[in-house]
């Protein structure tokens, strides 16, 4: 009995001496590249950073030109190629897309999200691909985007602000974006609108998991084995709040389906195009379990509805308030061109054409997600042995990170200006929108598997920024320290604490 216990306590053990010994690194040199220890390889250096890993990952980038092998401790197979060369994104993404799938270790660390999208590969990614696209490209979903969009906007955000701006309080804009993102996303694709956005700021358990989801998803990818092990068996750490969160989206999803199959079965329906509706007839005979199959579909998309988007609108706003000439142009562009007045802005949400004006917009927002991609980084593993393009060997099976947002602070891809908000850099001499590839401005991924929902996204941003930059001012508290979080999605690690203030006023 007690050698067992021992024995699964020794991974702790081993783990409290490697954490001792990252704080008790000393180095003399200015090198951003980690130690190579005896044992332990790079993983001190690694956990040294753990807070910031998004900057430590672009200074070592930096350093090598673009890309490093981060080695882990010897015999746990946590070895990690780490790359930003624009070159290697494209072939990996694109070029010799079959030879990097999701892969065995992507779909271990990501499991939560069961046979999702995210997680599919070959045939299993192809009908998820397939089923979704011909939904988003239905002549029905533009308009329901938008009039999900408009009434949330109208209902939801337009109300809490001018509350905030009244009381004089301070909000964390990112958590009103998650709210309202959660509100639309479950809206367009649940048919159920759990108005997390009100006035009552209710708690939904559902939406309140996927921030520790998505910081436990992130330690995954460097954390060995048996510590997550270890995790799991005494509860504790990120893999106990993985735990709670699986439980929270489970119960909120199943309650949606069902209630759906007894709408249903009634005969009743909300909407001409009906996305829950459409997603359980498609996947109706899929092998397995379709009810289970239909919850991991769905989760992935409202993670992906979710956050992405609300993570964007929050970078946008705080570089809005910090560079506020660009703001003074994108409300010129808004005046000018939309000619909005109190009683009009909600009847200049109806035409493509009308958001496809705000050029200078565009490019705010696409210089925001340049600087601040939602999706910091991707996971890749291929299955032959290859030779990147920058000349890198690749075993079998090897572990790749791909790292987006560092790809946004490389002189050698964007310039001596890369880490200036510019919108100006995504608008053509004759004044259009001005097209980046993929492989240098991967946002929204690269190659077959770019997001379908791009449109989605920039409809969204664009409606709420018109809104509230048409009715407010946003200034951000003295003090508020703003950087990137632990996590998968590029969210703000302490939220974005703002003062509100009507621009009528």
């Amino acid at each position: 009995m007690a050698i067992n216990i021992i024995i699964q306590l020794l991974p702790l053990f081993l783990f409290t001496f490697l954490i001792f010994l990252t704080f008790r690194i000393k180095c003399s040199s200015r090198s951003s590249l980690p130690t190579d220890w005896p044992v332990f390889r790079m993983t001190p250096g690694l956990l040294k950073n753990a807070h910031r890993i998004h900057e430590f990952f672009t200074d070592v980038l930096k350093e090598c030109h673009g890309t490093f092998h981060l080695r882990g401790p010897v015999l746990a197979d946590l070895d990690l190629l780490i790359t930003s060369e624009p070159a290697n994104i494209h072939y990996i993404l694109s070029k010799n897309f079959t030879n990097y799938p999701k892969g065995p270790d992507f779909r271990k660390i990501f499991e939560i999200l069961g046979d999702g999208i995210f997680n599919a590969d070959a045939h299993l990614w192809e009908l998820h691909r397939k089923t979704t696209n011909s939904l988003f490209n239905n002549a029905e979903f533009y308009k329901m985007l938008l009039e999900t969009a408009k009434n949330k906007v109208e209902k939801g955000l337009i109300p809490v602000l001018n509350r905030v701006w009244r009381d004089g309080t301070e909000v964390d804009l990112q958590e009103i974006f998650q709210r309202l993102t959660f509100d639309n996303i479950c809206s367009l694709l649940l048919d159920h609108d759990p108005q997390s956005l009100s006035l009552e700021l209710p708690y939904i358990p559902c939406e309140k998991a996927f921030t520790p989801t998505e910081e436990a998803l992130l330690y995954r990818h460097f954390l060995p084995e048996s510590i997550l092990k270890l995790q799991r068996l005494i509860g504790v750490g990120k893999e106990r709040g993985l735990s709670e969160a699986r439980e929270a989206f489970d119960k909120f999803i199943y309650s949606c389906i069902s209630t759906k199959r007894q709408q249903v079965q009634d005969g009743g329906s909300t909407h001409k195009l009906d996305l829950l509706t459409a997603y359980m007839e498609a996947y109706k005979e899929t092998t397995g379990n379709p009810e289970v199959f239909l919850r991991d579909t769905l989760l992935n998309l409202m993670l992906a509805g979710r956050d992405t988007t609300s993570t964007a609108l929050s970078w946008f706003f705080w570089l809005l308030a910090k560079n506020p000439a660009v703001e003074c142009k994108i409300l010129e562009e808004m005046e000018s061109k939309l000619h909005l007045k109190e009683e009009q802005i909600w009847t200049r949400f109806g035409r493509r054409e009308d958001l496809g004006q705000l050029v200078y917009l565009h490019g705010a927002l696409c210089e925001a997600l340049r600087l601040f991609p939602p999706v910091g980084l991707e996971h890749k593993a291929p299955i032959q042995p290859d030779i990147l393009p920058s000349g890198h060997p690749i075993d079998k099976d090897s572990k790749i990170v791909l790292s987006f947002y560092s790809m946004g602070r490389m002189e050698s891809i964007w310039g001596k200006d890369c880490l200036e908000f510019k919108p100006e850099r995504w608008i053509t001499e004759k004044g259009g929108i001005k097209h980046e590839p993929s492989y240098k401005f991967p946002a929204f991924n690269a190659g077959p598997r770019t997001c379908l929902g791009k449109e989605m996204a920039f409809t969204q941003m664009k409606i709420i920024a018109i809104s509230m930059i048409h009715n407010y001012r946003v200034k951000v508290v003295d003090g508020h320290q703003v950087v990137p979080s632990d996590s998968i999605v590029l969210q703000m690690k302490y939220g974005l604490k703002a003062r509100i203030s009507r621009r009528s006023a």
